[in-house]
Formats: structure tokens, sequence, C-alpha cells
């Protein structure tokens, strides 16, 4: 067996799908995308497929990632990473269906017959969260998670820090103790404002708080961990075992953030999982995305004792003309009940894409992220 094709699709409302095609007319299925860069990444896909891939026997996945990884000289970064990743995605579809198995039974099997889920409330720009976390409890879901502010000053003012706790606060009183709510701070906080904000927080007790600082700041981690007793998340944007390696090492992240769409694919965050839990750290992969990376952080999950929970954006404020299960001719594999979801038990990821309607929708999709800008002109993070 070889590889014979591949084909990607843009498909609303931000994702790449890849479809790998081999010589027995085995179909792999992966979603190699960087938000708003899907057109830079397709071309990673194109060019490492032509270059390399056509031709071989999609069995030896170790050895393609490693390829892919090193073979270039130059390494790593989100649109090389996200290319490997949905790339090794459809691989071990791939494997799973020609060996008739799930790819967690493939890892090692099953450590837990079901994974707690998250729902997102309150959008970007964070309003109207206590009813909608009200709404979403009512609906079955036991965790949720919101940003924790609009754009914020380097150095902002009481008035902004008050404004967040209230929210929490707001969230708080709406679903009492027993739910949990992360907060994340989405790499738009500073130090000193983040310093403020995770005291201000604790009291309403947050799940988390995600990305405090953007991963290029992670050594002021360490000052803002002395702020607060709520557990530290982060690791979106590290594409890497390398990139984890320091702040695991560091000792004050308490849950990392993988994205398998970013992050070197199953087979790399199947290893980052593993180095996360010598060091006594949670897993909660990121995943905003569509249907088959979710069904890939489902396969790690399910395999990985460390996993807590999994991000999904059924409903996310993203998805404003495609959802998670237009995609999926049984969108009953991800059916969320008591705020869980099983695994599942299907060959390669457990799900079959509903290919019809993704050449339907297939296209030229420009989705880019906003550009915030705050009141003196300069540029905010988004």
């Amino acid at each position: 067996m070889h590889i014979t094709d591949y084909e990607l699709f843009e498909v609303p409302p931000r994702w790449l799908f890849l479809k790998v095609t081999t010589s027995d007319g085995t179909v792999g299925w992966g979603e190699p995308v960087v938000e708003g860069r899907a057109k830079t990444v397709k071309a990673a896909v194109e060019e490492l497929i032509d270059t390399y891939l056509l031709g071989k026997d999609p069995s030896r996945i170790e050895d393609h990632w490693q390829t892919m990884y090193r073979g270039g000289f130059y390494r790593g970064g989100p649109i090389l990473m996200s290319a490997i990743a949905g790339i090794d995605q459809a691989l071990w579809d791939i494997k799973g269906k020609t060996l008739g198995a799930p790819v967690y039974e493939l890892l090692g099997g099953a450590a837990r017959d079901r994974l707690r889920v998250y729902q997102w409330v309150g959008g970007d720009e964070p309003s109207d969260v206590a009813a909608q976390a009200r709404e979403k409890v009512d609906a079955g879901f036991t965790a949720l998670k919101m940003n924790g502010t609009p754009a914020i000053e380097r150095l902002d003012n009481p008035a902004a820090v008050d404004a967040a706790a209230t929210r929490m606060r707001e969230v708080r009183e709406a679903v009492g103790p027993d739910v949990d709510v992360g907060v994340d701070f989405h790499g738009r906080v500073s130090k000193p404002m983040a310093k403020r904000l995770v005291a201000a927080l604790e009291p309403y007790e947050p799940f988390f708080i995600e990305e405090p600082v953007l991963s290029e700041q992670l050594d002021d981690l360490e000052e803002i961990a002395q702020h607060t007793t709520t557990p530290i998340a982060t690791g979106e944007r590290m594409y890497s075992r390398w990139d984890f390696k320091s702040i695991l090492e560091d000792g004050h992240v308490d849950l990392i953030q993988p994205d398998l769409s970013h992050a070197g694919g199953i087979t790399e965050v199947n290893k980052i999982a593993a180095m996360a839990e010598a060091y006594d750290v949670a897993m909660a992969p990121h995943c905003p995305l569509g249907p088959i990376a979710l069904a890939s952080c489902i396969q790690v999950d399910a395999c990985s004792p460390n996993a807590i929970i999994q991000e999904q954006s059924l409903d996310i404020h993203y998805n404003e003309t495609s959802d998670v299960l237009d995609y999926l001719a049984d969108p009953s594999v991800f059916e969320y009940r008591e705020g869980y979801v099983d695994i599942p038990d299907g060959p390669g990821l457990g799900i079959e894409v509903d290919e019809a309607h993704v050449r339907e929708q297939a296209g030229d999709v420009d989705w880019h992220n906003p550009v915030w800008r705050h009141d003196d002109g300069s540029v905010a993070e988004w």
C-alpha cells in the first residue's frame, strides 16, 4: 500500500481539511490549519506531500514525522508544525482503518470510558456571560470557559480589573460552586495587569487561568503564580515537545493545552502528554476547530491519564456559517451527555466525514482574525 493522492478543502467557517488516499482506496482525513492562515498552511502541506510523501507507505508514521520535521533543516513554528499535524492525523486515520481499530487502541488503549468537555460563553469581547453560562449548564455542561477581558492596556485602570472580576462573580453566582469556569486571558494581558487580575478573580475560584501572558513571555509566569492559587494553563501557541520542555521544568504551569492541529498532530501531542504526566501536569488540548481536529484530540485524550477535559467548538462565537457537526455523516459521535462525550470505538479517528458536504462547502474561505487597536491607535493583542 502506498499514498497515491491527496486533496485540500478550505471550508467555512475557517478550517482546512486534508484527504489522503492510498493505493487500496483507504482514505484518511486531517485538519492542517492555522486560523487565519489557511492558504499558507495549504501551501506547506502541498510542498511536504508533493516532494516527499506521494508514493510512500503510509504506515511508517514515526519515520514520516521525523522526515517532515528534520528533513528541511529549518523546523518548528506554527505553519510547518500545523502542516505536519494535519498530515499526521490523516496517516493515523489510515492506519486505524487498515487495522480496524481506533487510534487510541494503537497508542496503548483507552484509559477512560468518556471524556469531559467544556463549552464557550461570552464571545471575544465578553458580555452577557451570566445568562449564557446558566443556559449552557441547563443544557448539561458542567464546565465552561470565557474570555477574561476585551482589549486591555498594558497598564489599565481599576475599572478594567473590576469589570473582569464582576463578570466572573456574576457567572459564579449564576451557576454555583459545582460548575467549573475557566478564564482565558488570550495573551492580551501584560504581566503587571495579569498579577492584578489573577488576584481579583481568585475569590470566585476559576477552574484555571489560560494564557495569562503570551508564550514569548513565559518567564513571567513565576511572578504571576505568586499572586494566585488558581491553576495556570498555557500551550496553544506552542508547537512541539521542545517548546513545552522549559515550562514543564519550571513548574509554574498546571495545565498544558497543546493543539492537535498546530503541535505536530497525534504523534507529537501523545509525546507531549507523556512528558507532562512525568511532571504531574494535566492536559486539556486546545481545539476551537473542526470535527477532524476534535476527533484527533479525543484519540489522544482517551489514552492519556493526565487528560482532564477537552475544548470543543460547538456553537463557539467563530462558527457563524458552519459548525462542527455539519461535516459529519453521523453527528451522534460527538453527542454530549452530562458534560461528557463518549470515547468513539470506530476505526481510525472514529468519525465519518461527509465528503459530499465538504465538497459542496469548499471554496475560497477568507477568514482572518480582527486587528484590535488601543485608543491611541497602537495595536492591541486580540
